[in-house]
């Protein structure tokens, strides 16, 4: 029973993913603790240039601290991009984004293509992927491409 409540607890409850370029993805899991409260963790998972696993890096958020997170936040990114870095474009990555997604759904990729295979390795797919570097079936690996086709 006491294994069965720590699997539990260390299972996501939620879990979303963010990529950002070739090497490197966020991950946003939501967890529960032994007292059934949540909390999330954020972990940027970036693969190494030699193709030997994952570095990981953690940070744990709990509930009394998303209002004070979420607010210094959005100041310090607004500083960036109203101060410092007015004239850039933030929204050219999405919108590249965006395109190699339909360039995706419209069939213009090898089927058979898997991921940064020529690298080695594959991007986990979740935040539990990256830890255990196993699969947990969220996404399959008939899914044509990955971020690293788009010329950044």
């Amino acid at each position: 029973m006491d294994n069965e409540r720590n699997q539990r607890r260390f299972e996501s409850v939620f879990s979303k993913k963010v990529r950002a370029g070739k090497r490197r993805t966020y991950f946003f899991d939501v967890r529960r603790t032994k007292g059934d409260d949540y909390y999330l963790t954020l972990t940027e998972s970036t693969r190494k240039f030699n193709g030997d696993g994952y570095e990981r890096h953690k940070i744990f958020l709990y509930k009394e601290d998303f209002n004070r997170f979420i607010s210094t936040l959005e100041e310090v990114i607004n500083h960036v991009k109203e101060e410092l870095m007015p004239d850039y474009d933030y929204d050219e990555y999405t919108r590249r984004h965006e395109e190699w997604e339909a360039r995706r759904a419209a069939g213009e990729f090898d089927t058979d293509y898997v991921p940064n295979k020529e690298a080695g390795a594959e991007t986990p797919t979740t935040e539990a992927e990256a830890e255990t570097g196993t699969e947990t079936g969220t996404e399959t690996s008939s899914e044509a491409t990955s971020e690293d086709d788009i010329s950044w």
